[in-house]
């Protein structure tokens, strides 16, 4: 059992306690919190586990100052592709439309086409998304603070 599970064992109790309208206040607030947290750790171009990703395959023909040379998923980042939803059973942090089809394949390194009609490319694992110790903690927080509160 990892850490979120036993996270979940604890508050379970708790959260039975309190009102569905304040469980979903709180199931939005950390879903906003992780958001921002995944969006920073993305911006900083690392997994979940404090790894860097791994860099892009060299363009031989890319010219000078191309997007190539770029930080990657630097659009997939923002509010409009990585949604968060909180209801009152859970907290929900993902992407949507076809940006959650790009993330898929990075987030499992997957084999996919680079253009419609390009070659394949055996893409190597960048986790988008993911619980860092960090994410723990604030989720933590997040359930102490709401909970002293009420």
């Amino acid at each position: 059992m990892d850490d979120l599970d036993a996270l979940a064992d604890w508050v379970a109790p708790l959260l039975a306690k309190v009102e569905p309208k304040q469980r979903r206040a709180l199931a939005r607030k950390v879903a906003r919190d992780l958001r921002r947290s995944q969006r920073e750790r993305i911006k900083a171009q690392q997994n979940p586990d404090g790894t860097a990703y791994a860099p892009r395959k060299p363009q031989h023909r890319a010219k000078q100052g191309a997007i190539r040379r770029k930080a990657m998923f630097s659009k997939i980042r923002t509010a409009k592709y990585l949604k968060a939803k909180g209801s009152l059973e859970s907290a929900e942090v993902g992407f949507v439309g076809r940006v959650a089809h790009i993330a898929r394949i990075h987030q499992e390194g997957l084999r996919a086409k680079v253009d419609k009609d390009g070659p394949h490319y055996d893409y190597p694992e960048r986790r988008l998304i993911g619980f860092s110790a960090s994410d723990r903690e604030l989720i933590q927080d997040a359930l102490l603070k709401h909970l002293t509160e009420l």
